[in-house]
Parts: C-alpha cells; sequence; structure tokens
C-alpha cells in the first residue's frame, strides 16, 4: 500500500496557533505531512521565506509530530502537490468568509488535477478569530498577541515590530 502524502500550504507570516493545531491534526490523517512554505504576491509579508520556514519548522518541533516535512514552494499547488506525490491538500476553515474562498480555491485545484483531494479542518473554537494579518497588525499597534502565537514566535514578532516601528501611538 503507497503511502499517502498530504500537503498543507500557505505562507505562515507568522505562524500561528491556529496553524500549529491544523499541522497536529493533519498530521493524524496522513503518513507524511508536508507543509509547504510559499509566497502570495498579494501579501505583504513581514518575515522573509527563509525566516517563516525556520519559524515554521521550529513550531513542528515544538508540537513533536513526527511526520511533518517542511519545504517552501513557488509554484502552481497542484503542480507542487503532483511533483512531491501528494494526494490531500489540508485546508483549515475559520468562518464562512474562509470556506466560500477555499471551496472555489478547491474547485479551481479539482479542475486542474482531479487526482488531488481537499480535506477541510475547521479550526479549534478558541482558535477561529486568529489570522496571521491580525496578529501582525495588532503587534503594530502595541497590542498583546501572546494569546495567538507560541511564545517564539511572540518574540519575533515583537522584534521585527521593533524594527519596523509601532504605529498608532495615543
Amino acid at each position: 500500500m503507497s503511502k499517502r502524502i498530504g500537503l498543507y500550504p500557505g505562507t505562515f507570516d507568522p505562524i500561528t496557533l491556529g496553524h500549529a493545531d491544523i499541522i497536529r491534526r493533519g498530521a493524524k490523517l496522513v503518513d507524511t505531512l508536508i507543509v509547504g512554505v510559499t509566497t502570495n504576491p498579494s501579501k505583504d509579508p513581514m518575515f522573509s521565506p527563509e525566516e517563516r520556514i525556520e519559524m515554521v519548522r521550529n513550531e513542528v518541533r515544538r508540537l513533536a509530530v513526527e511526520n511533518v516535512v517542511v519545504e517552501s514552494f513557488n509554484a502552481l499547488l497542484v503542480k507542487y502537490a503532483r511533483k512531491k506525490g501528494a494526494t490531500v491538500l489540508i485546508r483549515g476553515l475559520r468562518a464562512v468568509a474562509d470556506f466560500e474562498y477555499e471551496y472555489q480555491m478547491a474547485g479551481m485545484n479539482q479542475q486542474l488535477d482531479p487526482s488531488v483531494e481537499t480535506v477541510f479542518l475547521m479550526a479549534d473554537v478558541s482558535l477561529q478569530p486568529i489570522a496571521s494579518k491580525l496578529v501582525k497588525e495588532i503587534a503594530l499597534f502595541g497590542g498583546n498577541i501572546a494569546p495567538f502565537v507560541s511564545p517564539e514566535v511572540c518574540g519575533l514578532v515583537e522584534a521585527r515590530v521593533t524594527t519596523l516601528g509601532r504605529r498608532g501611538d495615543i
């Protein structure tokens, strides 16, 4: 029997507790889970691709999940999945807005490669509001991001914000 390879793609800028939860749960569904750190031209990243890869690798080590591999990619998702032998795409859903976007993407991916299935995992209720974009905004305005990211990631984001300069001082 062939091994089932899954792919969980994202920018992970920064990786949040919500991402970590999907990694932990997604790893249970496949023999190997590839966390694919990618770029998104429509997003303005706070961290370089190399920094994000290292951040994700550290979080995976913290989770102590043995069957997870972290890699970078910059290609069409289904082409990368095919290259890696992945037959399952893991996607996390927080809210209805996520579902609408992810449903459309799953449909397009199905059209591009019918051999790749998309599996949606609902975010844990306590983690549903967490989004990388919001974490960055909260940090840039001097708010506490500790409830949304691991202590290590919190330190990295706060250090980067110190470099960039806080906004919105009252």
